[in-house]
């Protein structure tokens, strides 16, 4: 099973309106389009954004006022996912649900469906400053090319998350991510490189670059979109199949070869998957089947 991928480093401007915000959306996926790819991937709070449209009084929003718009992005992503005929996984929205604040990555199908995976554990800013709070449930998708994740930022800086969805039986990790310096976005995308080596998986990285002067805690912003392999032939050897430039406006594309990934699993110069000592720590293949 091949599939063919791209990831938006999304430039953050102000902006005056929900059709400017969902003008830049289509120009990025229209983009994507063109080079035929199949699944789309946004950076972590990239709908701050509207935030910076500002009030009717002219005040500034703030992220409690975020999910006023969550219907009009699912109704827009929506329409996106069915008129191109792509899996998008359009960043994360935060979401009130139940009077909590959630930050939640969004997977649009083609079809139609919308798949949610909220981000499970917190930073410290977003807990003292957006009081958000972590989800509870991990889920991998069945999509038509095959098992995915959605692990949001600082998700994938815990490797147990990340073996819990391979588990699971997910070939490709998805990772929007937000970093406002060098410091936060290495520690994310090393972290991406640890993961793939560790349970022989894609993993596909972005984030959001530019600035939100208006908007608080969205004022920096560093990235390097990327889409990383395992480090074994016949991937790279340093386990980059693309990059971004870095904090440019654009998108990277690479195409996904899950044969491959079945073939290391079995015969490649390591076994990384295979040979875990689950004599000495959790099986977590074995834990699903509980």
């Amino acid at each position: 099973m091949k599939l063919r991928v791209s990831a938006i480093q999304y430039h953050l401007k102000t902006i005056n309106s929900f059709k400017d915000f969902a003008n830049q959306c289509e120009h990025y996926l229209r983009s994507a389009q063109e080079f035929n790819a199949e699944f789309v991937l946004f950076p972590e709070f990239f709908t701050t954004q509207l935030l910076s449209i500002g009030s009717n009084q002219g005040t500034k929003l703030t992220i409690n006022e975020l999910p006023g718009f969550t219907e009009q992005y699912r109704a827009l992503f929506s329409f996106f996912a069915k008129e191109t005929r792509m899996h998008i996984i359009a960043g994360t929205h935060v979401i009130n649900k139940d009077g909590r604040l959630l930050n939640v990555a969004h997977l649009f199908y083609p079809d139609g469906r919308i798949g949610e995976q909220a981000k499970l554990h917190i930073t410290p800013t977003e807990k003292t400053e957006w009081n958000i709070t972590s989800g509870d449930d991990l889920t991998v998708f069945d999509t038509e090319k095959g098992k995915i994740a959605i692990l949001t930022c600082y998700d994938i800086e815990f490797p147990e998350i990340v073996r819990m969805a391979k588990a699971k039986g997910a070939d490709v990790i998805f990772c929007p991510s937000c970093t406002d310096d060098r410091h936060g976005y290495y520690r994310v995308r090393y972290s991406c490189h640890a993961r793939a080596i560790e349970n022989q998986v894609y993993v596909v990285v972005t984030g959001t670059v530019g600035s939100l002067p208006t908007v608080d805690f969205m004022r920096a912003n560093f990235t390097q979109a990327a889409v990383i392999s395992p480090n074994d032939v016949p991937f790279p050897p340093k386990g980059i199949m693309v990059e971004g430039e870095l904090n440019d406006d654009m998108i990277v594309v690479a195409d996904l070869d899950l044969a491959l990934l079945y073939n290391i699993r079995s015969s490649g110069s390591v076994t990384t998957w295979r040979d875990r000592r689950t004599d000495l720590y959790i099986d977590w293949e074995e834990a699903q089947k509980i």
